[in-house]
């Protein structure tokens, strides 16, 4: 059996690595979706998709899986995600989410979705980490090593600095893109 999971990984956390560990304990292979591929340099999606290609990859070696990481870009169309979702991954049996609207269209699309247990989520979140970032405070012990020695080799700390910096106005730096992707994009 094949599942599929996917999140955007910004960055990839503890949290996600219990879940991925979780999910894997269930299925043959794994696919990890990296949402919002088509984004980053931001305050929100600091890394490229491919850093987070390499964070996934590097941190889920250690489990007995075979792991596909695929980046997904957003689609703002929610009637069609599922199966642009399918256009970019490999085939797959089950999706594990806990995002109301995935699971809503996943299930709509005849997909069999699973809930995936969250750990310590006052933590281990994607918002968290990146703040702890910006304002200089621990963060590498809640991320894998793997994902320390890739943002380290990017200077992601510094990026992420950089782009949450605010101009002479008070205003973000980067509004490139000032949309929700909350749909396909869980933390």
């Amino acid at each position: 059996m094949r599942g599929f999971y996917i999140g955007r990984f910004q960055p990839y956390h503890n949290g996600h690595h219990r879940m991925v560990a979780e999910i894997a304990s269930e299925v043959d292979e794994l696919v990890l979706g990296i949402g919002s591929a088509n984004d980053s340099h931001s305050p929100r999606n600091p890394f490229t998709a491919g850093e987070r290609v390499m964070m996934v990859t590097k941190s889920v070696a250690e489990l007995d899986v075979t792991t596909y990481a695929v980046p997904i870009e957003d689609l703002d169309r929610n009637s069609v995600w599922v199966s642009h979702v399918q256009s970019m991954s490999p085939a797959f049996d089950v999706a594990y989410s806990n995002n109301p609207l995935v699971i809503q269209l996943f299930s709509e699309a005849g997909v069999d979705v699973r809930q995936s247990p969250m750990f310590n989520r006052d933590v281990l979140e994607g918002a968290e980490l990146r703040e702890r970032m910006i304002s200089g405070d621990d963060w590498r012990g809640l991320v894998p090593e793997p994902v320390v020695e890739v943002i380290e080799e990017v200077d992601g700390i510094e990026r992420i600095q950089r782009v949450s910096d605010t101009d002479a106005n008070g205003g973000e730096l980067n509004r490139a893109h000032a949309g929700s992707d909350e749909t396909s994009d869980p933390e």
